[in-house]
């Protein structure tokens, strides 16, 4: 069973807005520090950035503008804590005390992330589906799009159980991190993926994980502590080196938040650096 959104679902855009954010302090700076909060719905932005770095309240306008078509933002950036600064001064330390898993993508679980890429590829619009192969259920609430050809391409699927609908942050509020499970199926911990930097093991050991876990078709379950200069028996600083190689074939952080890790790129490509 495997529930999945696409790209303008609000809680998404929030994603991706975050994402946007983490690129521009990666366009200042090789290794920024910076987190990421995002709160939007019914004509208001609201971001709080913690970094390292100045982001602009124009640039942070423009991102929101173009992502969620909001004209309203508020905006507050704060300095990284300084006992955080301090961690990763020298060195690359984990950025953060966690539980992390990664698990062996399913077939229900890929089959559904194609699909949905199907259906946003032709309906760019706020979009939610549902595959559950052991009870034979097969949802598609997709917005913006005529029932009767969503039921054409996919005959037996239920499509919008309470009728055509026009969804975005007009209807529905969105923040970051909230679908974890559509970008991580079976593999959310406590960390939210997006917003962060790659020193954040939230990002980068979650995708370490991720990729370990569909090298050796077996669960991974991974913990550290903040200051941590190993996890998994690696330099933290191999660990990031990972996860930015990621992030790159990814397109930034903004595409990478698009899918998350189920729909990202082919995990294989990255099984050389994974040892």
């Amino acid at each position: 069973m495997y529930e999945c959104v696409n790209p303008s679902h609000p809680d998404k855009v929030a994603d991706r807005i975050a994402g946007a954010i983490v690129d521009l302090a990666y366009a200042r700076a090789y290794n920024p520090r910076i987190a990421v909060e995002v709160l939007i719905g019914h004509g208001l932005a609201t971001v709080i950035v913690e970094s390292n770095v100045r982001i602009s309240r124009n640039e942070i306008k423009e991102v929101v503008h173009r992502l969620a078509k909001i004209e309203k933002t508020k905006y507050k950036w704060v300095p990284q804590d300084k006992h955080l600064a301090d961690n990763q001064s020298g060195l690359f330390r984990c950025g953060d005390n966690g539980i992390f898993k990664g698990v062996p993508l399913t077939s229900e679980e890929l089959g559904l992330s194609v699909i949905a890429k199907d259906i946003y590829n032709r309906w760019p619009y706020d979009g939610k589906y549902i595959l559950d192969e052991s009870n034979r259920r097969f949802i598609i609430c997709q917005s913006n799009a005529p029932s009767v050809l969503l039921k054409a391409s996919y005959p037996t699927a239920e499509i919008n159980p309470l009728g055509e609908w026009t969804g975005g942050s007009d209807v529905d509020s969105g923040a970051t991190n909230r679908k974890l499970g559509s970008d991580m199926a079976q593999s959310v911990t406590g960390g939210g993926l997006h917003g962060k930097d790659l020193s954040k093991a939230d990002v980068s050991v979650n995708i370490y994980a991720y990729l370990k876990a569909q090298k050796e078709k077996r669960p991974i379950c991974l913990c550290c502590a903040i200051g941590d200069e190993t996890v998994d028996g690696k330099p933290y600083g191999e660990i990031v080196a990972v996860a930015r190689a990621y992030i790159k074939a990814c397109g930034g952080f903004e595409k990478f938040a698009e899918w998350g890790l189920v729909g990202g790129p082919e995990p294989s490509q990255f099984f050389d650096l994974i040892k």
